[in-house]
């Protein structure tokens, strides 16, 4: 199976018929607690949920598949993979992570990381010139975002392994805007991908999770795998099957998400009102080339930058009908928000800037309620 394009992979990698009934939709087991002898030998494999089940153990077998990783964990949260893993280094550890990135990853680095005495370095990632820089010392961590959240910037994931490689780190890519159907950050070389499942792998707005796939079950594997029995932070059963179910859609979703961002994306690139586009596939973009490298396609994720500010940011998404005002991304439906209203006291978003996650309707339905909404 592991041969097959990314889109097949999608639809059968954890999907296999029942053994017990020859059900072609996985079954969901919901147990808590399953038999084992009376020295706790496991009569079938499993002891406990927290420790794993077979519902998630499908969800693992296919994310595996989709990256191409050796092995892979599931959480009851992207913010709890990301926290699993970073909490996994030793005390003193030196993260290089990206001037633009999601603003729960930059939280965990500003109020919770440095209490263990984890130290993080912010660096534009597009910049190798500067990432080489601060590979002069050695590093525990390279973070890669690519595309970022929100403004969409693309590095060169080989060349930001290469470096951070060198410099002794291990390398982790935020593949969350891309998924594995149009990057596939391991191939180019990084040690661990990691996704909130919540967002194009569920795919509904319905269900919360998180993963991490790793290039190699090695000892840092373990030690994460064993922090996350520990912890608890587990994906439960029926959020990973509505996981699971939502991967069989993904390579259709992706392709109809791609191809209304690009409708989307080319209309407001000639819009007067729009200052700045901020997606990859337009050849205007500084990191056009790099994405059109590494990536498949270039996702459904932009955003936009208004002339005259944050008032007209606000404005225009007050008077979107299709666009419906809410957080996060990759659901069915099209959503748009003004990232600085939502990312605390001290946001770092432009306050100009409107977040648009494109979804599956009409394309024809999108560009109109832009149009009307733009003036």
């Amino acid at each position: 199976m592991s041969t097959h394009q990314p889109g097949t992979l999608a639809v059968h990698a954890g999907h296999e018929p029942d053994a017990a009934t020859g059900a072609v939709a996985p079954p969901i087991h919901l147990a808590t607690t399953f038999r084992h002898g009376p020295a706790g030998e496991r009569v079938a494999g499993y002891e406990y949920q927290r420790e794993g089940n077979p519902t998630n153990d499908r969800l693992r077998e296919a994310l595996k598949a989709l990256e191409g990783g050796e092995e892979a964990m599931t959480f009851a949260s992207g913010m709890a993979a990301m926290s699993t893993l970073l909490e996994s280094l030793p005390t003193g550890a030196r993260v290089l992570f990206p001037d633009d990135c999601y603003t729960g990853l930059r939280m965990l680095f500003a109020e919770f990381l440095p209490e263990r005495g984890i130290v993080p370095i912010e660096v534009d990632m597009a910049d190798l010139d500067a990432v080489r820089a601060a590979c002069a010392q050695p590093l525990a961590m390279l973070w890669i975002e690519t595309p970022s959240n929100p403004l969409l910037k693309v590095c060169d994931i080989a060349a930001l392994a290469a470096l951070g490689h060198a410099a002794g780190a291990v390398v982790v890519a935020d593949n969350t805007f891309a998924t594995p159907l149009l990057q596939r950050p391991l191939a180019l070389g990084a040690d661990i991908v990691m996704h909130s499942t919540t967002k194009y792998f569920g795919g509904h707005s319905d269900v919360l999770g998180g993963a991490l796939v790793f290039a190699r079950n090695d000892a840092l594997a373990q030690r994460v795998a064993h922090r996350l029995h520990v912890t608890g932070c587990v994906m439960a059963p029926f959020s990973a099957w509505l996981t699971l179910r939502g991967c069989r859609s993904l390579g259709a979703r992706m392709a109809m998400h791609c191809a209304n961002a690009r409708a989307v994306a080319t209309f407001l690139s000639t819009h007067p009102r729009v200052a700045r586009v901020n997606w990859p596939g337009l050849p205007s973009h500084p990191g056009h080339a790099i994405a059109a490298r590494q990536m498949r396609d270039f996702g459904a994720m932009l955003s936009i930058q208004l002339h005259g500010g944050r008032d007209a940011a606000l404005a225009v998404a007050g008077r979107l009908r299709v666009f419906t005002n809410a957080t996060s991304l990759g659901g069915c439906e099209s959503l748009v928000e003004h990232r600085a209203s939502v990312e605390g006291a001290h946001p770092r978003s432009p306050q100009d800037l409107l977040r648009i996650s494109v979804g599956l309707e009409d394309a024809g339905d999108l560009v109109a309620d832009l149009a009307q909404a733009l003036g």
